[in-house]
């Protein structure tokens, strides 16, 4: 059957490309190898296991409301200890906030949590934005001024709030500074990835579009010739009795037939192995009159007509061309027998092409095969790109003086700047 409808568009939403970077660093910290967490529990472990040994032997602990000293249980600081080194493993995954500001509240309990709070101010400075790692990194301190009010420490107060804040400045700082390389590091990988997804995408539309063209071209050139040898074969078959020249005649067409249709895969062939501008020269207006003759030494009755002097450019002459070509193919194959009359007509900045005919004649036996249903669309494709429009369908038949219930019609505009 003819094909009127529209080619389908490709869908343009596709699954995230393989290697593309992990979310960016505000998101919290990405998957730790076990290896990893597990040297960095260990090392941990190791400074709070030291640090609560020395709290444990620094003495006792002084009330600041009474100035009374007195000794904190050593099973405090052990717990303390314990604890803080439970919770290092959740700095290392998307609970370390959480986790961190534990170890800030275990700090002001007691100085055994005081490497796991570091660790935990830095985490978070590293991979959280600046708010969330400046609330962080003053919890740590509050936490160690508020160790330092009733636990004895090994400097004067005042300069121990100083160095509390200064180092709580220095992990924050340092901290922040990883997380905003580890910033411009995504976003570079993820600049390098998008444009390398674009890059193939551009590659796989143009090698898409150069494959519809190819097709295109194979469809216009040989669908077209091997149309009029089914003709010419279909002819001989049932008139066996026809008189020998004109069977001789029919067998030349024949044999004329397959030697242009080898010439136009050798085209297709070229286009294949070379660009479009290394191929021979394309076909144009004076050309329609060959198909027309071409189609006439077949069997079917053309009328051809040719209407002004105006020139096209190449392209738009080819698209002609085309048209006329599919159009009498489509005449031959679903309308055996059909008068068709051809239409050229030329004016400045523009040209116009009618094709129709007058459905198939009775008795009258199609061709083996059927079409493929995407002659139609290729050249409303040519047209749109020119700026044209392409209709088809069936003919109203008053211009023509056909059946409207039989004939049907291809009609093409196309403009060029005159």
């Amino acid at each position: 059957m003819r094909s009127t409808g529209t080619t389908p568009q490709p869908d343009a939403v596709g699954p995230r490309p393989a290697g593309a970077p992990g979310p960016p660093p505000d998101q919290g910290p990405p998957p730790v190898p076990r290896f990893v967490m597990l040297a960095a529990w260990v090392l941990v472990a190791a400074l709070t296991a030291a640090a609560t040994a020395a709290v444990v032997g620094s003495g006792p602990s002084r009330d600041v409301t009474t100035g009374v000293y007195y000794l904190v249980p050593t099973a405090v600081d052990v717990v303390v200890g314990v604890v803080a080194v439970a919770l290092v493993p959740l700095l290392m995954t998307r609970r370390s906030v959480p986790a961190a500001l534990a170890l800030a509240a275990l700090a002001a309990v007691s100085g055994a949590a005081t490497p796991a709070a570091t660790v935990g101010t830095l985490q978070v400075a590293r991979w959280y934005p600046v708010r969330t790692a400046a609330w962080v990194a003053g919890a740590g301190v509050l936490g160690h001024a508020v160790q330092a009010l009733w636990r004895p420490v090994g400097l004067p107060l005042g300069w121990w709030l100083l160095c509390d804040v200064a180092v709580h400045a220095a992990l924050f700082g340092w901290g922040a500074y990883g997380r905003e390389r580890s910033l411009v590091l995504w976003s570079l990988r993820d600049r390098a990835r998008r444009a390398e997804a674009e890059q193939e995408r551009r590659v796989t539309e143009a090698r898409t579009a150069e494959r519809t063209r190819i097709a295109r071209e194979m469809h216009d050139t040989l669908a077209h010739r091997l149309s009029l040898l089914a003709a010419t074969a279909g002819a001989m078959e049932y008139r066996p009795d026809a008189d020998p020249a004109q069977l001789a005649a029919a067998a030349g067409r024949v044999r004329a037939g397959v030697s242009d249709a080898l010439e136009d895969l050798r085209q297709v062939i070229r286009l294949l192995r070379a660009g479009p501008d290394d191929l021979g020269p394309v076909p144009g207006l004076d050309d329609v009159r060959r198909l027309v003759d071409d189609s006439r030494a077949a069997g079917t009755d053309v009328t051809y007509e040719r209407d002004g002097d105006d020139t096209p450019p190449a392209a738009v002459a080819t698209a002609v061309f085309r048209v006329v070509q599919e159009s009498l193919t489509n005449a031959r194959r679903h309308a055996p027998g059909a008068a068709v009359r051809v239409t050229v007509a030329t004016a400045p900045g523009e040209v116009r092409v009618r094709v129709v005919d007058d459905g198939r004649a009775p008795g009258a036996v199609a061709p083996d095969g059927v079409g493929t249903g995407t002659g139609l669309v290729g050249l409303r494709e040519r047209a749109t790109l020119l700026g044209g429009t392409l209709a088809a369908g069936p003919d109203a038949g008053a211009a023509s003086g056909s059946v409207a219930s039989r004939g049907f019609a291809v009609e093409a505009w196309l403009p060029w700047d005159a």
